[in-house]
């Protein structure tokens, strides 16, 4: 079947060279675009997500960087395959030209950074990294190159010999940094805030009221670009000693992810969406060009309830069994019930009641994940977020919440909750796991290396106990106390990492689900996996137990729901 060329899901990593414009995107694609009339030119594949893209300094080379472990180069504009670049052990998040074209730098999730040479031969491998590297930026006599990652610490690296030349401990996660000309190093943290490094001296400027995804810096216009998950866009301009000054802010419409920008040759910010083409903010008018962005048909969660699948994705429409019934505005990542009502919330913040859009409460940073507790008679809501909160809510007699208390539980953000035998069960980016109680909701217990990688889900398994699955790939099975039950850990058949667990209605099987497309159960009497099966090329967000069918629900990025018999 034809498909437009476009995106199908979200446009992770934008670049700009001339009249020219590049996008990376969750559906595997880059796009080459007409930076005039916005229309595609051409388009090429990885075999997974891509996360980034960016331009030779002459404009005759793009590069890419993808989830498929590899950076390839492809020439422009018929985007030729070149070369891949090899060697990473997990995903690639991004890669650059060095000033001159001669060289590619890259950085991984496997918290290396390397340097190759065009051909694809990697020249130096450079560790010292603790976790995720997520970005980096060469200096602009292409001497050096800076990275930035979860661990809190942002650190320069010789290009020539391979070696770490300095290290600057930010003490919290940085996703996104860029260097100037003056070797002025400028950075995003977790708290809002913009790190100037200047040598040893470091400067900190107030930006956003949560953490910054990225900034675009463009060195002509001496201007930087900051987006956040506040879900706003600020604009400043460097002075002569490149201090900052607000020149714009701007709400970011639904449609946009914060994750991605690129300043035009003209001045205007094209940014990554939810899907379809890249949005163009207007500094001097003001104005968003939102034409042609809208949100691919990825579902993000799936829950069954009293027999029919609810279903919430990018789009934020919530289906019932494929037949739509409201639309959220903006994308959802997750769904939970209690009693007659039924809960969402994503991107924007907002929890929503799932059958209306209504809004039901709002926070400062993007929502995760949620789950039901009991407490006595009473049942409670508890909502994970980006920014590492976990939010509690009373439900009234109609559902309606009421936050109670915030639990300041982590850096990073919250990816899984879930709840047995008053214990709230709770798994991070940072790869930490923590229970929390419920009596006074304070920490019972916490592992802050629980995995090797980030923590991606959780379910309870009875008796006390919880699952948890990674981006390591592993399962770990886990209770409250540790003197009773020390960790047990199980290395999965997936090859990718493993995204999503539920278990049936017997606390027998667990299903897992993975970014590469393939499914698994583990029988917990007998502690073994099934045999790996792959029922779609896009990766399974969300599983859940269908009780009345007697089998599994598996979500996908594609747009489907794969039914898988216990």
């Amino acid at each position: 079947m034809y498909r437009a060329l476009k995106h199908h899901g979200p446009i992770s990593g934008i670049a700009t060279r001339g009249d020219l414009v590049a996008t990376a995107g969750y559906d595997n694609q880059i796009v080459l675009w007409n930076a005039r009339t916005r229309s595609p030119l051409g388009r090429a594949y990885h075999d997974h997500l891509v996360n980034h893209c960016s331009f030779s300094s002459d404009g005759r080379w793009l590069l890419s960087s993808s989830s498929d472990y590899s950076a390839r180069i492809w020439s422009v504009p018929s985007l030729r395959l070149e070369a891949v670049l090899t060697g990473h052990a997990d995903d690639v998040d991004m890669a650059a030209f060095s000033p001159d074209d001669q060289l590619i730098a890259t950085c991984a999730l496997d918290r290396a950074v390397r340097i190759f040479d065009r051909t694809g031969r990697c020249l130096h491998v450079m560790r010292g990294h603790t976790g995720n590297v997520l970005s980096l930026a060469w200096s602009a006599d292409g001497a050096f190159v800076v990275s930035s990652s979860v661990d809190g610490t942002v650190r320069r690296w010789d290009a020539k010999c391979g070696v770490e030349a300095q290290v600057s401990d930010l003490g919290v996660r940085t996703d996104s940094v860029e260097m100037g000309a003056s070797g002025v190093i400028f950075a995003g943290d977790d708290r809002g805030r913009l790190c100037i490094l200047t040598g040893s001296e470091t400067r900190y400027v107030a930006a956003h009221a949560a953490g910054i995804k990225k900034v675009a810096l463009d060195e002509n216009r001496r201007r930087l670009v900051s987006l956040s998950y506040d879900r706003t866009l600020v604009v400043w301009q460097l002075d002569d000693e490149d201090g900052l000054l607000q020149l714009a802010r701007t709400s970011l419409p639904p449609v946009i992810w914060a994750r991605a920008a690129a300043i035009l040759p003209d001045g205007r910010v094209a940014t990554g969406t939810f899907g379809g083409t890249y949005a163009i903010y207007d500094v001097e008018k003001d104005e968003w060009d939102i034409s042609g962005a809208r949100a691919g048909p990825a579902i993000n969660a799936v829950l069954v309830v009293a027999g029919e699948a609810y279903t919430v994705g990018d789009s934020g429409v919530v289906s019932v069994d494929g037949r739509r019934v409201a639309d959220m505005g903006s994308l959802c990542n997750f769904l939970a019930t209690a009693g007659e009502r039924i809960y969402t919330g994503g991107q924007l913040g907002q929890l929503y009641d799932a059958r209306t859009g209504m809004v039901l409460h709002e926070h400062h940073s993007p929502l995760n994940c949620a789950a039901v507790l009991s407490v006595g008679s009473d049942a409670r809501l508890a909502v994970g977020t980006y920014t590492g909160e976990i939010l509690i809510f009373s439900l009234d007699a109609n559902g309606n919440p009421h936050l109670m208390k915030t639990i300041r539980a982590y850096e990073n953000a919250v990816k899984g909750l879930s709840f047995q035998d008053d214990a709230l069960f709770s798994v991070c980016a940072s790869a930490e796991v923590a229970w929390f109680g419920t009596s006074d909701w304070g920490p019972e217990r916490r592992v802050r290396r629980a995995h090797d990688r980030i923590a991606n889900a959780c379910v309870a398994i009875g008796r006390g106990r919880f699952a948890s699955v990674s981006r390591d790939r592993s399962l770990r099975l886990w209770s409250v106390d540790e003197a009773m039950s020390p960790c047990e850990v199980f290395q999965s058949p997936h090859p990718n990492s493993i995204k999503c667990v539920a278990i049936d209605a017997e606390e027998r099987t667990l299903m897992t689900g993975s970014y590469g497309g393939t499914l698994a159960t583990f029988d917990l009497v007998t502690k073994r996996w099934s045999e790996l099966f792959r029922p779609t090329a896009s990766g399974i967000a969300s599983v859940a137990w269908d009780g009345l069918r007697n089998r599994f629900l598996a979500a996908s990025y594609d747009g489907a729901i794969y039914p898988v018999s216990a």
